[in-house]
């Protein structure tokens, strides 16, 4: 997974950074079928603190007919900071970015290792992305054939669960069925 670098920020991203903060990851597709390139952001926390854990947000932009891109969605949990990986480092391992799809993975862990995976699909008819599918797993470095793994799906998991309002650690039976 390649990260921005500050000189290779678009032009018509830069305003959409918050205040302290600087662009992590970005791509574009056509994350709600419209036609028009939309942008998908992840920024990190640059607060210059030693102690700074880099706290990531997930912003969605969409691109309005002027042709200008207006963030519609914010998630402050789905992308794990920079130090949430335990022993193993930074967790994120892959942002994928699809027409109407929104992939992010992680990977973690010390003597117990664990993984996951949230995707999210864009809804016509509720006009926002939800929650479709988690994918979580874990085994013991010693035994890497051992793995326990769990997938979830709505209705039988969890309901309709907003981008916006998706918490890795809160989601089972969460959301209206």
């Amino acid at each position: 997974m390649t990260h921005a670098a500050p000189s290779e920020t678009p032009e018509e991203l830069v305003p959409l950074i918050p205040a302290r903060s600087t662009l992590f990851f970005h791509d574009y597709a056509d994350l709600n079928g419209d036609g028009r390139e939309d942008a998908l952001l992840v920024v990190e926390s640059a607060t210059g603190k030693e102690d700074d854990d880099g706290q990531r947000t997930l912003l969605i932009a969409v691109r309005q007919s002027d042709g200008k891109l207006k963030i519609v969605k914010r998630n402050e949990k789905v992308v794990y900071c920079r130090t949430c990986g335990g022993t193993m480092g930074d967790p994120l391992t892959e942002i994928s970015v699809k027409a109407r799809t929104i992939t992010v993975e992680h990977y973690g862990g010390s003597g117990w290792r664990w993984g996951n995976s949230f995707k999210f699909a864009y809804s016509r008819r509720d006009d926002t992305w939800q929650l479709v599918r988690v994918e979580e797993y874990s085994f013991h470095f010693s035994q890497p054939d051992n793995v326990k793994s769990h997938s979830y799906k709505p209705p039988r998991d969890f309901g309709k669960i907003d981008i916006a309002d998706f918490d890795p650690d809160k989601f089972q039976g969460v959301g209206p069925k």
